[in-house]
């Protein structure tokens, strides 16, 4: 049965998200229907499609009361918008309907397990919020909150656990047919663990361990976890809060860090190396799905909790998603790289080959706001170049600029210029891996976004822009001598020039 805080929002979205044109969107990256989108939630394939759910405030372009947004899609960048799927209706998730997982029942319907929040006061008299696991099952439009819920609460979390920092359960069923959850959750020292559970009969839960923990290394709390097998390796990533900088590595406030290493049921989980996800200015919160066909798929918030009040003027929806990345391993690193099936979408191909740069120039037929291109670059001879700029979404006022320094090895990403209104986090620089005398990096560009694939994936880096549609421009730039191969598509929606 359909609530009526629910379906409140179900008529509010109705009514007004229609209004908002195509135009107005990115193409191929989800947004909400309208009002405020951010963590991604419930990433899963149902009854052979992909849903997607999302925290979701309808009525404004801020954070409020979370909600869940629905969204499906059967390749990953054509997005079906759904009613959204639940409310903060009960005693238990009055406060909101906090980021979970989604999975496939046996009996063919799907389960939701989020995290209801519920908000009192401490003991000093101090708003207080207590976090629980509750769940909802239904048929992919509707779904029908337990009448049990909360199935984890703080009688259910190891000792020195915090019932105010519990929270995104990730779940997933195992080959051998079980159930099973990842959980964040603050530790007794102030920092992060992530905690594993397992279903067990009549929705019901218990702890089994935790899997790792952050010892105040890696920021403190730990959000959004996720834990699969991948390449030989298992893979736990989380989002960090109130990280400290190490190096051009982790950056300072919330992260994500992704550990790799191995698990076995006897031992738990045993971390070997540790990495950061993403290295640009808006990527948060990422979660993962193993498709039909064995690929591992990942999507995130393209967003940062710290630049969120820097929005354009009077716009109607605000967060989107990035890019779903296909994931791997290599040389003991994560790889990242666009999902396959962008590559339908090419259209419109330009390619100019050993193009001599010293100094800055355009050239023909590469421009465009909505974009696939790939730029390889390489020193002339013996003597390496200074530095190399390009400048994407230009205009006479505007641009963001990727630039690349051999000496230092670093990556630096630049949207000063590229139309956000306040003095917050524009530049952010990374350490990359010079290989063969060249570097190659492919630069994805829809509308309000640049994501950049440095090295066939070695390293991703995000950033959101507001540039006016109209900078299109495209330009190169060398200090010194350098040789560049430009390989470019227009990105086409439905075979139709976008």
């Amino acid at each position: 049965m359909t609530s009526e805080t629910l379906q409140k929002a179900r008529d509010f979205e109705s009514q007004y998200g229609p209004h908002i044109p195509d135009s107005e969107r990115p193409v191929f990256h989800a947004t909400p229907t309208i009002g405020w989108m951010n963590d991604p939630n419930g990433f899963s394939f149902y009854k052979g499609e992909c849903h997607l759910f999302y925290q979701y405030h309808p009525y404004s372009n801020e954070w409020g009361p979370m909600h869940w947004g629905h969204l499906k899609t059967r390749d990953f960048l054509h997005w079906e918008r759904l009613p959204a799927a639940l409310a903060p209706d009960q005693d238990y998730d009055s406060a909101g309907c906090f980021s979970g997982g989604a999975v496939e029942l046996p009996d063919g319907r799907q389960l939701l397990m989020y995290t209801g929040v519920q908000r009192g006061h401490n003991a000093d008299g101090f708003i207080q919020d207590i976090q629980t696991q509750c769940v909802a099952i239904g048929d992919g439009v509707n779904y029908e909150k337990w009448g049990g819920n909360p199935v984890l609460d703080g009688k259910d979390l190891p000792d020195g656990g915090s019932t105010i920092d519990f929270r995104d359960p990730k779940i997933w069923q195992d080959k051998d047919g079980a159930f099973y959850a990842v959980i964040g959750n603050r530790t007794a020292d102030g920092s992060g663990a992530i905690l594993l559970y397992r279903g067990v009969e009549n929705c019901k839960w218990e702890f089994v361990r935790t899997l790792d923990a952050c010892h105040n290394q890696y920021g403190k709390m730990w959000e959004c976890p996720d834990f699969f097998f991948l390449d030989g390796k298992q893979i736990l990533i989380t989002s960090p809060q109130d990280m400290g900088p190490v190096g051009l590595e982790f950056h300072a406030g919330n992260g994500t860090l992704c550990l790799i290493g191995a698990y076995s049921p006897a031992k738990g989980f045993t971390r070997q190396a540790a990495q950061a996800i993403d290295y640009g200015l808006d990527f948060y919160a990422p979660q993962t799905l193993e498709t039909p066909d064995g690929r591992r798929i990942m999507i995130a918030w393209m967003q940062n909790w710290d630049t969120v009040n820097s929005k354009p003027c009077n716009c109607r929806w605000f967060g989107q998603m990035a890019l779903p990345r296909e994931l791997s391993l290599k040389n003991g690193r994560l790889i990242q790289n666009p999902v396959r099936e962008l590559e339908s979408c090419r259209g419109a191909r330009v390619v100019h080959q050993n193009i001599p740069v010293c100094g800055e120039i355009n050239l023909p037929g590469i421009q465009g706001r909505i974009l696939d291109m790939t730029v390889t670059i390489r020193p002339t001879g013996p003597e390496q170049y200074r530095w190399f700029r390009i400048r994407v979404a230009k205009d006479g006022e505007h641009e963001t600029i990727i630039r690349y320094r051999p000496d230092q090895g670093t990556l630096k990403l630049d949207r000063i210029r590229s139309g956000l209104p306040r003095d917050i986090v524009h530049t952010r620089s990374f350490l990359v891996r010079y290989q063969e005398g060249a570097i190659k990096l492919r630069i994805i560009l829809d509308r309000y976004s640049l994501e950049v694939f440095v090295n066939d994936g070695e390293q991703a880096a995000s950033a959101v822009i507001y540039t006016r549609q109209e900078a299109d421009a495209i330009t190169f730039e060398a200090g010194g001598s350098a040789l560049m191969d430009v390989e470019k598509y227009d990105l086409t929606l439905d075979g139709q020039e976008v």
